[in-house]
């Protein structure tokens, strides 16, 4: 069944909420340039979001990348944002001009005329990445939804192209980590335990020619700015 607007209106604007966070993010320069946020979104849709109803995927290996179980994968598009109040929420924030503007300002990077993708990931025991630069996407946003005790070891490992940790950021509930892809940005998850779900959401911007539309939260929408 088909969310209803009542539904949706419960929830903070997360769009402003987002912004304010981008506007007091810390900037990093080693081993490459990121952004650490705090309080990424707005509480009461950070928790939402960990109610959503999808189980974590039943894999031994991910064999070092996400793509090892296509099917496991879980993108909240079309569908998932008439049935569900976060995802929509979510998705609407960051396809809003404002929030695509700034992101432009603070990066340098363009993002007009791109399209937004959202994961919702679900990690657990066994999982790991090898080290990669998403330098298929123009625009990466981390935000860690784990609420173990354990999930400050759980955040994403800074490497080098060999794989060397180089640095590592917390994975504690509703902080993020984002960047520009570029040949150097090296990052994974060295394997370790996860006792619990690591949850977290992978927040793209990809070209216009990306294939995999499903993928995308607004596949017939590219985001604007207001300039």
């Amino acid at each position: 069944m088909d969310m209803t607007v009542d539904e949706l209106a419960t929830i903070p604007c997360a769009g402003s909420h987002i912004r304010r966070a981008l506007c007091v993010a810390s900037r990093h320069d080693r081993p490459f340039e990121y952004w650490l946020l705090r309080h990424v979104l707005p509480v009461s849709l950070a928790r939402r979001m960990l109610g959503l109803p999808f189980n974590p995927p039943a894999v031994e290996d991910t064999l070092g990348k996400r793509e090892t179980h296509k099917s496991t994968r879980v993108f909240p598009g079309e569908a998932e944002r008439r049935r569900h109040a976060p995802c929509a929420a979510l998705a609407e924030a960051f396809q809003d001009e404002a929030t695509v503007g700034l992101l432009e300002d603070m990066t340098g990077t363009r993002l007009a005329g791109s399209f937004l993708r959202i994961e919702y990931c679900q990690d657990t025991n066994g999982f790991w990445l090898e080290p990669h630069t998403d330098i298929a996407k123009l625009f990466t946003l981390l935000i860690y939804l784990s609420v173990h005790q354990d999930s400050t070891e759980w955040g994403t490992d800074l490497m080098d192209a060999h794989g060397r940790l180089l640095g590592r950021t917390s994975g504690e509930f509703d902080t993020g980590m984002m960047f520009v892809p570029g040949e150097h940005t090296w990052h994974g998850f060295a394997q370790r335990p996860i006792r619990g779900v690591r949850r977290s959401l992978i927040v793209n911007y990809v070209r216009p020619e990306w294939r995999s539309r499903h993928e995308l939260a607004f596949p017939d929408e590219p985001v604007s700015t207001a300039s």
